[in-house]
Formats: structure tokens, sequence, C-alpha cells
């Protein structure tokens, strides 16, 4: 049923707009001749859902989510995928002869007629966003690669022995791969990494068999099994020609790039390939655009770490580390401060292998060893280009080390990464790398250690009681961080079954925030209660039945203060610079892991895989 008001009014009836913004879109649309619902969106005084939800509202459609359910196959196969990316729409249900249709457009008539003919069923249809329809496409006919593949080799025709007879012929081994159906399952394996958002594909050949293996977020996954030996050559030759790397070469490593696009997402390719005893192995490394710009928050870093951490990018000198194991999210977080720092009035100069985020008003350099460009002769070029920040991809030998103190010694800002276990962990590293104690000392500024730990999935998250011994670890661990304030959080921590109302979904929201402003390094009451909750993933189709859904930073941030300084100065190690930095009030990456198991962000097991000492 239709209205006669505008979606200004709809919202203002619905309480997300009040008196003063309603009077001031009304005139501004007035003044501009823009349309209510622009000025809405180019101000951001409302949500994407409370937008699309007083749309539906105003046209007279049900508004369905379709992201938030599980839709089976014999619903999804009424409508193909191309047609449901090409219209932005996706069927969820099928009752009585109506197929219900969550539809970006739901006033698009000619696909409504066209699916109502294929299906042979009269089509309902309701509005949703373009998000929740684009993430229930990717997750939901994502669901069947095994299905996809089998059914690609098995129209597999001669081609691919056609192909290892003309290795030596690029030309025609480009033709072949291109016609062949070699080239719609590597289209397969890449597009389903990009849908369920792995960082890495594995294609890995064995006796008898090729298995497909994705890194999704950060732990590997086995999809595929039992491609047949004889298509490994083929696949791998096809990824070969796309890299532009030579396909008759299996005796050397070789390494290439290329970029697709895939479910509107612009994906950078890194190949890398490797002889082995079966078979060469190939790793793709995914690498999306980084078009939304996220803050240092938003990676899991809060309090008084935070803190320290933007008021050392703050100093307009001196060197700040950030440290931890490969994959540890050390470039995200280097990009992000980067971001932070970035304008016009500052030269921001970055050595990298490779860049993997491009940030547009940086000069971001990738080394290049064969041509003689090194991170120690690319930071020494740079202190010749006037450059403000200087980023170095990672300090990996003597030469890099000191050039980057004499850099940080000379009035610039400098930050790098270190490959080591923990924040104090660093200092005696440089020092190993012949860097003088005593110019160490007045250079460092901040440590920052990191790993990623997996978020529990919140559409299948449960919380269950803690057993008493797990308690006193948690509390032995924590210290003076195990407060009355933190006992309160855990006991609120928002359920999936929870959110069943607009005003729970915002309680929620509350929630959130709360949390991410957490100060409980001053919270000095200790609690005494025994009894916590904890939180773990059920499992769901969702988080593709693995509890966990995304991945977030715990950190420590080593401040390097006038008594940390001494102590670089003279005799240290890594031992009494940590007792002294807790003492100051660092939070280890333990104790930050177990604080956001406690808010049930992700899980104490998952703490402790990453974070063990």
């Amino acid at each position: 049923m239709t209205t006669s008001k505008d979606i200004a009014e709809i919202l203002f009836d619905q309480n997300k707009l009040d008196k003063d913004q309603l009077n001031a879109i009304r005139i501004e649309s007035v003044n501009t001749g823009k349309s209510v619902e622009n000025i809405l969106q180019e101000r951001n005084l409302v949500t994407s859902d409370d937008l699309i939800k007083a749309k539906s509202f105003l046209n007279g459609f049900e508004y369905f989510d379709p992201s938030l359910s599980t839709i089976p196959n014999e619903i999804l196969d009424l409508v193909s995928e191309s047609i449901a990316k090409k219209s932005l729409l996706i069927p969820f249900d099928n009752k009585n002869g109506v197929l219900s249709l969550a539809m970006v457009d739901p006033l698009d008539l000619p696909t409504i007629e066209l699916i109502e003919r294929r299906s042979s069923l009269r089509v309902k249809p309701f509005m949703a966003s373009s998000d929740s329809v684009q993430k229930a496409i990717a997750s939901q006919y994502g669901k069947s690669i095994g299905k996809d593949v089998s059914e690609a080799l098995g129209a597999e025709d001669d081609s691919a022995t056609k192909l290892e007879e003309n290795l030596k012929d690029v030309g025609d081994a480009d033709k072949i791969v291109q016609d062949s159906s070699v080239a719609r399952v590597v289209s397969i394996i890449l597009e389903y990494a990009v849908k369920v958002g792995a960082s890495d594909v594995h294609i890995e050949p064995g006796e008898t068999s090729t298995r497909v293996r994705y890194r999704v977020d950060g732990i590997l996954q086995e999809k595929l099994s039992k491609i047949p030996r004889e298509s490994h050559d083929s696949l791998v030759a096809r990824i070969k020609i796309l890299a532009n790397l030579k396909i008759d070469e299996k005796r050397k490593p070789q390494d290439g790039r290329f970029k697709i696009e895939m479910a509107g997402e612009k994906v950078d390719l890194r190949i890398s390939i490797i002889p082995t005893v079966n078979g060469e192995k190939v790793v793709i490394r995914l690498l999306k655009d980084q078009g939304n710009v996220v803050k240092l928050k938003d990676l899991g870093l809060r309090g008084a770490a935070l803190r320290n951490f933007d008021s050392s990018l703050l100093k307009p000198n001196g060197i700040i580390l950030v440290t931890g194991p490969t994959g540890s999210g050390k470039t995200l977080t280097l990009a992000t401060a980067l971001r932070k720092l970035n304008s016009v009035r500052v030269n921001i100069m970055t050595l990298e292998d490779p860049v993997e985020i491009r940030v547009p008003g940086i000069n971001q350099i990738q080394i290049n060893p064969d041509a003689g460009l090194t991170f120690a002769s690319g930071l020494r070029s740079f202190l010749r280009q006037d450059p403000n920040v200087i980023m170095v991809g990672e300090i990996r030998d003597s030469e890099t080390a000191n050039l980057a103190v004499q850099a940080a010694l000379t009035g610039h800002l400098v930050l790098a990464t270190l490959h080591t276990n923990s924040a104090a962990g660093s200092i005696p590293r440089l020092l190993d790398m012949k860097v003088e104690n005593f110019l160490l000392s007045s250079t460092i500024n901040t440590v920052l250690a990191q790993r990623l730990v997996r978020n529990l999935c919140p559409y299948c998250k449960v919380r269950y009681d803690a057993p008493e011994g797990t308690v006193k670890d948690i509390q032995e661990v924590l210290g003076k961080f195990y407060s009355t304030e933190l006992i309160k959080i855990n006991a609120s921590v928002p359920l999936p079954q929870e959110k069943t109302s607009t005003a729970q979904e915002q309680e929620s929201k509350a929630f959130d925030e709360k949390i991410s402003e957490l100060n409980l390094e001053n919270a000095d009451t200790k609690s005494t209660e025994n009894k916590i909750n904890l939180y773990r993933g059920e499992g769901c189709d969702r988080c593709n039945k693995v509890g966990y859904l995304g991945r977030v930073g715990i950190y420590e941030v080593l401040n390097v203060t006038d008594k940390i300084s001494s102590m670089i100065a003279g005799d240290i190690t890594t031992q009494d610079l940590e007792k002294e930095a807790i003492a100051g009030g660092m939070m280890t990456l333990k104790q930050d892991g177990f604080i956001k198991a406690l808010e049930g962000i992700t899980s104490l097991e998952e703490v402790l895989r990453v974070a063990s000492e």
C-alpha cells in the first residue's frame, strides 16, 4: 500500500529524523533542486538499511534482508545466478505457487515477467538493499563449487591433451586453453575465492589427483580434492598465460600477477609457482582493492594502546615499529596509519616488497633487487627526496636498520615492520643488527606488536559458562584488568537471537560503541566474581560451518618512556624491558585477546592459538 508522504516524512514518523533535520532537508531540496533521497545519502543522516526500509514502505513493498537467511538449493535453482547478478535479486521462498523474490528494484517488471515464465510461478517482489542482495548471491550461489568444477571437467574435451602436446607454442596453447573448459575451472576457483573472502588459494598436485585449498580468516580449508591429475598441467598453464609467465618452464619457480574483477570487486592476484615432486604447485594471493577507508580502532586497536600509537604518529621524527609474524596484518596497520598522516603538506614515501595496499597521494616504491633497488639502497635515495614520513616495508639487515635510525635522527618520522614475537623483543633484535644502543634509545618512539584472531560468527554465536579452572586462568592473565566493569560487559553481550527488534538492534550498536571506547587500564575496582561467560560459534551457512567470520587484531603497544629509553641505552634483556612496560600500563597481546574473548568478539581458544607463550 503506497502513501502520500515522502521518504523524509516516513523517516520522521519512524523517529529516524528529528523536526529540525526534516525542515533542513526540505529547505535544501527547494534551494538546490536535489531530491530528498539524495540529500539524505549525501549528509548520512540515516543508515542505508533505514533508507531502504523507508523506501519499501513508501512504495508499498515489504522489506526483506536475504543475507540473514539460509536459502535451499531447490529455490536457488528457480533463478539462474547470471540473472540474479545482472538484475540484483535472489529468490528466498516458494509457497503455494508464489515465488518470493528479494529485489533491489521491485518495480523491474520485465525481469519479474521473465522469471514467472521460466519458473511457472507467480512472483511476489520484496525490497532489499544492494549490499544484502550481493552478499546473499555470493554466499548462497557459491555453495556448490565442487559440483561446478565437476561439471566443467566432465564437459572437457581432448583440448587438455592437445595443450600438453603444444606447450612450446605459446600462441597455440593460449588458444587451446581459452577454448577449453580449463578456463571455466580456473574461473570457478577464483570466483569462489572472492566470494568466501579467501586471502590465498593453494592448487597442489598429488600422485593421483589435485586438491585446492583456500585460506579464509587465516585458516586453510580444503574445498576440492578430486580434480583429476591429468588436468593439473592444463590448469597451471592457464594460470601461467594469465600471469604472462613461461608455460614451458617447469624446472624453476616463477612469480607473476594479473587483475580480475568479480562480484563488483577489483582483485589483484599475485601468482607463485614452484616445482614439486608431483608437479607444479600454485599459490595465488588475493589483494582486494582497499576502497573503504578504515580507522585504527576499526582494526581492534583501542584504549591506552590506541592513544599511545596515535600520539607517536603526531611526533615529527623518530621510529615507529610494527612487529609480528607474516600474515598478522602489519601492512594494513601501517597503511591505515599512513592514511591518517596523509595530507598535501606532508611528503610520504614508502619502500615495500611488494606494494600490496595502494594509498592515493603517497609515493609508493616497490623494491627490485635484480635492478639494485633494495630496502637499503632505496632508503639511502629517499633522504634526497625531501620526505617528511618514510615507511620501510621490513627491516631485514644491519644496513637498513642503521639507515632507518639515521633518518630518524635527521628529522624524519620512520615507520617500519620487524619480525619479532613481542614488542619488547624488537629492541634486542635491532641491537643484534649492530645498531648502537645510545642511538636506538633516542629514536624509538613506539613499538606495536600484533596478531590476528578470528571473529566469532555474529549469526551463530552462543554463550556458555566458563569452567572454574578457566576463570582462575583468566583472572591470573588479566591481573589488574579483571574488573567489575569488565564483568558487567561480559554479562551483557548480545546474542543473535536477542536481536529481534529495532530497539534491540539499537542496543547492540550502543554496546559495540561502548566496548570500542573501553578504558580498562584505569579500572581499579577489582572483581571477585567467579562466574563469567565465554562465547563460541556453533557454525552456520554464513560462516561455512566453522563458527568464525572475519578477523580482528589483538595488540600490545610499548610506549618508550624516559625510563625505558635509559634502559635501552644500557644492557637490557627482553624480559626486563617487558616487565617495565607492563608496570607502566602496557596491555599484552594475551591480555588484549582475553578481554576480546570476554566481550564475545572472539573465543578463548582462538586467542590461545595465536598468542600462546
